[in-house]
């Protein structure tokens, strides 16, 4: 049977991947950061993932405002990336697992979410990026990118998110490979890049958020999506996609790492590697 080895949180600020274009990974700015990815990729080498399950939420450049799901999960044999507009250099493809889509679309549909499925798929700088930071080699492993609405309102609830990974972590589960699956959530934390509160971080929620992440997560659907907003600014909604990875990987889980830094480009970046408690 397939098994879920652990799961990433990572911020996906597209200012790291000109960090990293420009070889500024131990410029001062920069370093606080980045030298917390040596001890995550480590830790992936140790627990040998052979598959890679993604949250994340599209810019804009798979989906528009004309048309926003919810929900999509990539089916396709491999994913292409391109320019945003950020100047971000363009990655090979990305590999695709079909086989692990499908099973995951078939789950998800039985239990009652409505999904668009898709068998071609552009994927931007929150799905890149964290693959470039964790293997900066390249990620060779296939992947199953799953697209989480944060931009057009109403978005999903932190509860039906959390459902979301659940279901997924059991289609996981469920699969008779034998399969070794790492869950990423990619996004956040606090930030708000326009408006009045331009800016915005907030270290005490990030830091509360954190923490019941990993013991208590269901808890955190006591907050709605505007109360994610009031307290974590506009994009700081990307812990929805979070949340989902925590959910996926099912009950009790042990922290192996966190490496929290503001500001990176007015984010507050983060790090954090969780296991499964056997």
């Amino acid at each position: 049977m397939a098994t879920i080895v652990g799961g990433i949180g990572v911020s996906h600020v597209p200012a790291l991947g000109l960090a990293m274009a420009k070889n500024m990974q131990a410029d001062p700015y920069w370093e606080p950061f980045f030298k917390g990815l040596a001890p995550a990729r480590a830790w992936i080498d140790s627990v040998r993932p052979d598959a890679v399950v993604i949250f994340y939420n599209d810019h804009g450049l798979n989906f528009f405002l004309d048309k926003m799901p919810t929900f999509a999960v990539g089916a396709a044999p491999a994913y292409l990336n391109a320019d945003e507009g950020w100047g971000l250099p363009v990655s090979a493809p990305f590999p695709g697992d079909p086989a692990l889509s499908w099973r995951i679309i078939n789950h998800l549909i039985a239990n009652e979410f409505d999904l668009t499925t898709c068998q071609e798929m552009l994927v931007d700088h929150a799905f890149a990026l964290p693959l470039k930071m964790l293997w900066p080699d390249g990620v060779t492993i296939p992947i199953v990118p799953v697209a989480i609405n944060t931009v057009q309102h109403p978005l999903p609830s932190i509860h039906r998110c959390f459902n979301l990974g659940r279901t997924i972590g059991e289609a996981i589960a469920a699969d008779p490979s034998d399969r070794r699956v790492l869950v990423i959530g990619s996004g956040g934390l606090s930030h708000q890049l326009d408006g009045e509160r331009a800016g915005f971080i907030n270290k005490a929620f990030d830091t509360a958020f954190l923490e019941e992440l990993v013991t208590q997560p269901e808890r955190l659907s006591r907050y709605s999506v505007l109360d994610v907003v009031e307290q974590a600014g506009t994009q700081g909604v990307e812990l929805l996609m979070w949340v989902a990875m925590r959910a996926a990987l099912g009950g009790p889980v042990r922290q192996v790492y966190q490496n929290y830094h503001i500001p990176i480009s007015n984010t507050a970046a983060c790090l954090l590697a969780l296991e499964p408690s056997r």
